[in-house]
């Protein structure tokens, strides 16, 4: 398991160097006992990656081999240049599934020009991180609920399943763009299965069940491919070749990444901007959400501006090397992590291996069945189902699971690129509106205590003159309106009550359009012969140069810092005839008999 080594720490320094270079960070922690963990987690990754690249390679249309490289050069920039020491970056199954779904329509999937579109694609996505990275938004991602990638990601295990059935039942049909064509394509041919790639595709999967089941630690992905191409060799042995008629994905050229280019024009760029957008806000949660998880578990202290920078170089110089989107893989990066690695020296490793591992077992995909892919990429289907986050998003919150419901039907019937689009503009959508709502409700002191705190009980008696609220979230533009709204209904209940403390304790940010409210709840009244009251106003709220004016306007005499100051301030400007009759009595000022001055030195 993936540890820090013992009295080894990394200063935090915010230079240029440090921007620039994020790898002098971590690099003094890379002694020879880490070299050699990150060097054993490097290997196995490795050879994991090899079957996953060419089956995410097909998920995405594209050439099998270009799954390899998509795992080789972006995911060592995304070590030395990102901020997780455990992620590691490649191919992955939503970015695939996104990439076929966004490409097909407009190129005939593995022909020259659909790789091309690939590879600007991934230009298009790095750029747009690397931009992200350098404005500092790496706070974005926080605002995107986590219901949207479940979502999507449901809807993709979906959509791999049904794209293969065809593999697996050794069917010969056309690609289709959504999902029901693929549904309906398959039940019109259901008489034209093929038993021998039926029992290879079945043969593949109860492997890879078994594999999960009895041996977790070993790769089931592999052993998968191996039984399943066995199996395969078996069957063209004793019934011959010709008999069986198993489709093979044939050789991988053993070579090192070729050298590539993205093709910008202007028709290309309208086309893939929307593509581009969708992509980059849901690979960068995607790479965000699995970096933080691994940082918790290792208390490191994950930087989101230098990992959206990582991840945008990644597929920049990726995108020279023939890799398309690469994004933070889950299994790769739990596989790192269980491992042992130590640093991103383990993702390094891992990529150059792989490298060496794709020249020498390329040419044995000749002997891999398209069956065996078939029911590998179904296990991977299944594993994406994570059905107890699922159930447990529709006991504990309805909105999320509206969120997740939303996705899961758009990535269904919608483009993929829309599907993500909305299930992220609904969630920012409920997020604006929790925000814009903050809560206000009415506070009273409490007689039963001897310092009378502050309760919310509508039972307990108030002060005939003056109301008190407090605001619980933040008065800024979208909030205003309610705010106002609610206040105007709480004084309308009481009009009697000409005086209104506000607690502002709760309020974490006020811009222009809260403190222009405050200002005209302020004249509203005064206008009715009372006065406005702020108790516990941030001091950095209050402070900021653009809004002291108007606390100026309000007055600093009607602001307050604690609630003995603001009472024994408030109660002197009362109405006393009105003061006389009151049987309330809820301040200890009411009981005491003594100024409102000398009460103040007794509290302070």
């Amino acid at each position: 398991m993936a540890t820090v080594p013992m009295g080894c720490s990394i200063p935090e320094k915010r230079g240029w160097r440090n921007v620039v270079f994020p790898f002098l960070r971590w690099w003094p922690l890379v002694t020879p006992q880490t070299l050699r963990a990150d060097l054993l987690a490097g290997f196995t990754g490795a050879f994991v990656a090899l079957p996953q690249g060419v089956a995410f390679a097909t998920i995405a249309g594209m050439p099998p081999e270009y799954g390899l490289y998509t795992g080789m050069i972006p995911a060592v920039i995304a070590a030395l240049f990102g901020s997780s020491w455990l992620l590691v970056s490649g191919p992955t199954t939503a970015a695939s599934v996104v990439l076929y779904s966004a490409l097909s329509a407009h190129a005939a999937p593995g022909t020259p020009e659909y790789v091309q579109l690939a590879l600007t694609l991934t230009m298009m996505v790095g750029m747009v991180q690397l931009i992200m990275g350098l404005a500092r938004f790496g706070a974005l991602v926080n605002f995107i609920s986590h219901s949207v990638v479940v979502g999507f990601t449901a809807g993709a295990a979906l959509l791999i399943a049904t794209s293969q059935l065809k593999h697996l039942f050794g069917l010969n049909l056309p690609r289709t763009h959504h999902f029901y064509e693929s549904i309906h394509a398959l039940i019109l041919t259901s008489n034209d299965l093929n038993p021998a790639a039926c029992a290879v595709g079945g043969v593949t999967i109860l492997t890879g069940i078994l594999c999960r089941r009895f041996s977790p630690r070993f790769p089931f992905m592999i052993a998968s491919m191996l039984i399943g191409s066995l199996f395969a060799l078996v069957l063209g042995w004793i019934f011959g070749k010709d008999t069986v008629n198993i489709a093979m994905v044939g050789a991988l050229p053993a070579t090192l990444p070729p050298l590539s280019a993205p093709h910008f024009t202007l028709e290309v760029f309208q086309m893939l901007a929307p593509v581009a957008l969708a992509t980059t806000l849901f690979a960068l949660t995607e790479a965000v959400s699995i970096a933080r998880s691994l940082a918790d578990r290792t208390d490191q202290s994950l930087d989101g501006n230098q990992e959206f920078i990582g991840q945008g170089l990644s597929n920049i110089v990726g995108s020279f090397f023939s890799g398309y989107v690469a994004t933070g893989s889950f299994n790769r990066s739990g596989l790192n992590y269980q491992a042992g690695a130590r640093t991103p020296m383990a993702a390094i490793l891992g990529g150059g291996m792989l490298i060496l591992l794709g020249i020498l077992v390329a040419p044995l995909t000749a002997y891999l069945p398209n069956a065996v892919m078939a029911g590998i990429l179904l296990l991977v289907a299944w594993s994406l189902f994570d059905l107890p986050h699922i159930r447990k998003i529709y006991r504990t919150s309805f909105t999320e699971a509206v969120i997740l419901t939303v996705t899961f039907v758009g990535t269904l019937v919608l483009a993929l690129e829309f599907a993500i689009l909305l299930g992220i503009m609904l969630s920012l959508v409920i997020y604006l509106n929790r925000t814009s709502h903050p809560h206000v409700f009415v506070r009273v002191p409490d007689k039963r205590y001897s310092y009378r705190p502050f309760t919310t009980d509508p039972t307990l008696p108030e002060c005939p003159q003056l109301k008190i609220v407090r605001i619980d979230g933040s008065l800024y533009f979208g909030a205003v309106n309610h705010v106002r709204e609610e206040l105007r209904r709480i004084m309308r209940q009481s009009p009697e009550q000409r005086n209104l403390l506000i607690v502002a304790e709760g309020i974490n940010f006020i811009d222009m359009a809260g403190a222009e409210f405050l200002l005209r709840l302020l004249r509203e009244i005064r206008k009715n012969g009372g006065c406005l009251y702020l108790l516990g106003v941030k001091e950095g709220i209050c402070s900021h140069f653009r809004l002291f004016q108007y606390f100026l306007e309000i007055g600093l005499e009607n602001i307050f810092e604690t609630k003995p100051e603001a009472i024994a301030e408030i109660y002197p400007r009362l109405d006393h005839d009105i003061c006389k009759q009151c049987t309330a009595r809820i301040f200890l000022e009411c009981e005491s008999g003594i100024s409102s001055k000398e009460l103040a030195e007794a509290l302070s």
